[in-house]
């Protein structure tokens, strides 16, 4: 049975091996000297988590669960397996706290245990896809927002969105959504997979290009097909 990572009042679990609890609770006892967990930064977190500080972890899967599985649902393009993702992502990060080096930034470092963790099962599924980040080579409204209010119509485009990001390679399509659709900054982006800006900021010119020339060209052959359609009557 699939478990997955969800926010709760008093409890969060992590499970690998179904024996391990992380208690949710926000830090402090009410005491106004303590600072909130949305108060306190993610270093200061991680610290408390080595310290054996179970609600310092908890805090961090609360302010990073929701954007992770985001992420990892635009990359394997199925929710409850984008869970299940983000909670080993969560579990490796928390058995490997020691390892992190607190003058880096927590957020980066989780995504890109998510993300290839992501693209693993990619690999596995595919048998083409390079098996992590690793191994590759090279304000205002996000991209492919729509003002339109209509839910329907809102639906309709990101269903062709993801249709075509599905036609984007997979090292492109990572870069892609976590700048453009998840709103990374090309910095924050370069750390996740382990890249220099400039090359993150190549590949993401380049996964444009891509993603626009797909959608061209998948408009136009709806375009053509409507045009067919009318002219057949």
């Amino acid at each position: 049975m699939r478990k997955s990572v969800e926010s709760e009042p008093h409890t969060h679990e992590l499970s690998a091996s179904g024996n391990s609890q992380v208690p949710a609770a926000a830090l402090g006892s009410g005491d106004s000297s303590v600072p909130r967990a949305d108060e306190v930064g993610d270093a200061r977190l991680v610290e408390r988590a080595r310290g054996g500080d179970d609600h310092a972890f908890a805090s961090l899967v609360a302010r990073y669960e929701r954007k992770l599985i985001r992420v990892l649902t635009r990359l394997v393009r199925d929710e409850e397996l984008a869970r299940d993702l983000a909670q080993e992502t969560f579990w490796k990060v928390y058995t490997r706290l020691d390892r992190f080096d607190t003058g880096r930034r927590f957020g980066p470092w989780l995504f890109r245990v998510g993300v290839n963790l992501g693209l693993d099962w990619l690999r596995r599924r595919d048998s083409t896809p390079p098996s992590s980040l690793d191994g590759v080579n090279g304000d205002g409204r996000r991209a492919f927002d729509l003002p339109d209010p209509d839910p329907r119509l809102q639906a309709e485009v990101a269903q062709e969105v993801q249709f075509i990001l599905e036609r984007v390679p997979v090292a492109y399509r990572t870069i892609l959504v976590l700048r453009d659709l998840e709103g990374f900054s090309s910095a924050e982006v370069a750390a996740i997979v382990g890249r220099r800006e400039a090359t993150v900021r190549w590949k993401l010119a380049k996964a444009r290009e891509m993603f626009r020339e797909h959608w061209e060209r998948r408009q136009d052959g709806t375009r053509r097909e409507a045009t067919y359609g009318r002219s057949s009557l």
